[in-house]
């Protein structure tokens, strides 16, 4: 067992192992003693489970050591997506940050959580690995704001722990919607039915962050339809905090409420909620319809999480349904494929931005492409205009014809 001293002295040393040696020397050694030292005070008891954070700006007489700005120390068992999704929400309260220290450390804890020793992840694989977390934003004094950034990052590594303890289980849910996907053929055609189920498994193999999903079941409450909560199917983000219906069904339109009982296999939208998680942005929304034997809709599995680089990198002539709507369009516009106006339409299709491509309806695909297309040589702007089939957003294209072999697109979704 290392002694305090011992202790201290290496939990310093691994704590700046991966700091900028410049920003080291910008700064007095008292500070940076005193300020891995108040690290380790503050994550020196810590049961796990859950997480630890203070914001506070340091007094050399209190706290030992001196910062101009304000500092948030964070313990957090180590799993991912921690520094961008705390990144993000220093970011969300209007925060620049100054400096991010995030040693991962392997740690060795008694029984009430006292720490024991600390080393490097490979130097022992003993004890677990544990997050701590420095970060430097703009000084802030009020104890309100203090306050807010401590809540506001603690309901995000909430956020954050439970979409990575229960990630396997989303993605075994994703399969077994899968499995269960031929009972849609009493409602879907085939050629949908199989693009769907194509498009399910290219999911699961490493094109979609898993962060929440739910069942729902549909019904018709007083003359009007509703999506009950399947009471214990909430998973991730979207585990259950008291909700019997989906709030978000509930504010739609009624003419965009009708949509949940169309016969289509599949919704691919945006959420309402913006991601808490590894990425800023709306959540991506991936639905499974389900149906009974006469064809009609009786529930819904949402998957909500973010589609990966991966599948932003991928051309989509390779991706399920992308493929479909792309040779839709080509077809449709029955030009030679070899000719000169058959490539550029290819090529606006394949460079088409994926988040819209994703979700808009081959009809609005068609005609923004060949407006795109009708650009031809001439120095014009367009802009394309599509409303989400629920009336929540507004998606803008721009596209700038610059020169003779150059398309440039500037995209903004608003909600409505």
């Amino acid at each position: 067992m290392e002694t305090k001293t011992d202790l201290a002295g290496k939990f310093a040393q691994l704590y700046y192992a991966e700091v900028d040696p410049e920003e080291l020397a910008a700064r007095e050694p008292r500070d940076l003693e005193g300020a891995a030292a108040a690290q380790l005070a503050f994550g020196r008891r810590f049961a796990g489970g859950g997480t630890k954070v203070r914001a506070y700006n340091p007094l050399r007489e209190q706290h030992g050591w001196h910062s101009t700005h304000t500092v948030i120390e964070i313990i957090n068992e180590d799993m991912p997506f921690l520094v961008d999704s705390v990144t993000m929400e220093v970011n969300r309260q209007g925060l620049t940050l100054h400096l991010v220290i995030h040693p991962v450390l392997r740690v060795t804890r008694d029984a009430s959580g006292e720490l024991v020793e600390v080393s490097a992840p490979g130097d022992s694989t003993t004890g677990r690995l544990e997050s701590f977390m420095h970060l430097e934003v703009d000084r802030q004094t009020d104890p309100a704001k203090l306050a807010e950034l401590e809540s506001g990052i603690a309901k995000v590594l909430a956020d954050v722990a439970a979409a990575v303890r229960d990630w396997r289980a989303m993605q075994a849910r994703m399969a077994d919607v899968l499995s269960r996907i031929e009972s849609a053929r009493s409602a879907v055609p085939h050629a949908e039915l199989e693009e769907g189920r194509a498009f399910l498994a290219w999911l699961l193999n490493h094109h979609f962050t898993f962060l929440g999903c739910r069942d729902y079941e549909l019904a018709t409450v007083k003359g009007e339809d509703v999506l009950r909560i399947v009471p214990g199917s909430g998973l991730g983000i979207l585990r259950e905090r008291g909700e019997t219906v989906s709030a978000s069904f509930a504010t739609l339109p009624p003419e965009a409420r009708k949509r949940a009982r169309v016969k289509e296999l599949l919704v691919l939208t945006k959420a309402n909620a913006r991601s808490t998680v590894h990425r800023h942005g709306q959540l991506d929304y991936v639905g499974v319809k389900h149906f009974d034997a006469k064809g009609e809709v009786t529930a819904e599995t949402r998957f909500l999480g973010l589609y990966t680089h991966t599948a932003y990198a991928e051309n989509p002539v390779q991706v399920p349904l992308l493929r479909r709507k792309l040779a839709d369009v080509i077809a449709r516009a029955g030009l030679l494929p070899a000719g000169y106006s058959g490539k550029a339409l290819a090529q606006i299709l394949e460079s088409y931005p994926r988040d819209e491509l994703l979700q808009i309806g081959t009809d609005d695909l068609y005609r923004h492409a060949m407006a795109i297309l009708q650009l031809g040589e001439r120095q014009r702007l367009r802009l394309l205009v599509r409303q989400d089939a629920y009336s929540r957003f507004v998606s803008c294209l721009i596209y700038v014809r610059a020169s003779a072999t150059t398309r440039s697109c500037a995209s903004a979704s608003s909600a409505s």
